[in-house]
């Protein structure tokens, strides 16, 4: 038990924690009001674990089935301790030794040439397309949403991200335009509907390219909207709008300047680019140890300083930069809810430990949206300094003339029949 108390008497300072370890022996942190959570450990190398890195060993406690919760959640033992980290690391010296140490490694675990970057694709989208129909909007969209008011719902709010991301690309009769990591093609198809645009996606998931083409066939615009198989680095060609919605978290911090080259060699001199990406509003840092090992590996979420210089370094103007708060803690939070909804169905395509990891996973990164510092950028560049308007009234004008989308060919649909 005094092990656990290396955890830091200022773990928690508003609520309570309460750990009971192997031996039944109970330690507790805060101030003894609510809310209030218990967490039991079931055996001592999981409490050693936690003391040394409770980053990975309280996901991966909670994934085995070593460290369960009683009268609570696991997003309620999340909210609390995150709600009292300001930002901060939870845990004592040597969680943040521990972390420290995963920064100095960051380049090592988010160096992502071509082939490992499909690797880390296919580990986490290539999961059964039955998953991410049963927690996910009908377009099966996999990023942060736009809430307009608490009373959206999921399809209301993701068809809003899609709206305002177009409202963003200026689009004229005719363009070309290149989405970079299209998902299960929900964008691509929405906005080849806005006009007679011509659309290339681009995914490393075999599952999405092949929903995606077969969207593309089923709303009849195949011979205009179409997705490959193939790595932005190996995309050639040029675009007079260029647009990727949650991909950059996926790029590393060694390819940054690669990117957004790319990115400048593809587009053409009046083109405009918009990159929707996570971010860290509290500075450079590293991926969240058990998010790296188990969902996300080769990922990261950047801050707005890791970001700009390689716009600027690929000769780029930023030209609008948005940052949605709190947009993606409640997207989260109905992505949960439809999991933990659905949980038997899931158990049946894995098994319990499959579903504890992903409750983890949606759990706390919806705490880390509430109150770890996480964000959503959309950064807007282009090459020439007047390819966008002076202000911004654009994007409210276009969002005033184009009603909410409905879903073109939705997966779901397509799946059915």
């Amino acid at each position: 038990m005094r092990i656990l108390r290396l955890l830091g008497r200022k773990l928690i300072e508003t609520g309570t924690l309460r750990v009971i370890d192997a031996r039944g022996h109970a330690v507790t942190f805060g101030t003894g009001s609510a809310p209030s959570v218990t967490l039991r450990i079931h055996d001592a190398a999981t409490g050693l674990k936690l003391v040394l890195n409770p980053q990975l060993a309280l996901g991966e406690g909670y994934m085995n089935g070593r460290i369960t919760v009683e009268g609570a959640t696991i997003y309620d033992v999340l909210d609390l301790v995150l709600s009292n980290s300001k930002w901060g690391l939870p845990g004592g010296v040597l969680a943040k030794i521990a972390n420290a140490v995963r920064v100095q490694g960051r380049r090592l675990w988010q160096f992502n040439p071509a082939p490992r970057s499909r690797l880390n694709v296919a580990h986490h989208y290539d999961l059964s397309d039955q998953l991410y129909g049963l927690f996910l909007d009908e377009d099966r969209q996999y990023s942060c949403a736009y809430f307009a008011s608490p009373g959206d719902t999921l399809e209301t709010a993701q068809a809003r991200k899609k709206r305002h991301v177009a409202a963003k690309l200026l689009l004229e009769p005719g363009h070309r335009i290149l989405d970079i990591g299209s998902g299960w093609g929900g964008l691509g198809l929405y906005l080849a509907s806005l006009g007679d645009h011509d659309v290339t996606g681009l995914t490393l998931s075999e599952e999405q390219h092949r929903v995606s083409t077969e969207r593309a066939r089923a709303a009849g615009v195949a011979n205009r909207v179409r997705f490959a198989l193939r790595d932005y680095r190996a995309e050639t060609g040029r675009f007079d709008r260029i647009v990727s919605v949650g991909m950059f978290e996926h790029v590393g911090v060694n390819h940054y300047d690669a990117y957004f080259q790319k990115i400048a060699d593809l587009l053409t001199d009046d083109g405009v680019g918009l990159v929707h990406t996570i971010g860290r509003a509290d500075g450079p840092g590293a991926t969240n140890a058990f998010i790296q090992k188990y969902i996300f590996p080769g990922g990261y979420s950047p801050a707005l300083s890791e970001i700009l210089p390689a716009v600027q370094r690929a000769g780029l103007y930023v030209t609008d930069v948005e940052v949605l708060r709190l947009h993606y803690a409640e997207t989260l939070r109905h992505w949960r809810a439809r999991f933990n909804a659905h949980r038997d169905a899931i158990r049946q395509l894995y098994d319990d430990r499959f579903c504890r990891m992903w409750e983890f996973y949606l759990a706390g990164s919806e705490a880390t949206f509430r109150y770890g510092g996480h964000v959503v950028f959309q950064i807007q560049v282009a090459k020439a300094i007047d390819a966008v308007p002076l202000t911004r009234d654009y994007i409210e004008a276009f969002e005033s003339r184009n009603p909410i989308p409905q879903a073109v060919a939705p997966p779901t649909q397509i799946a059915a029949e």
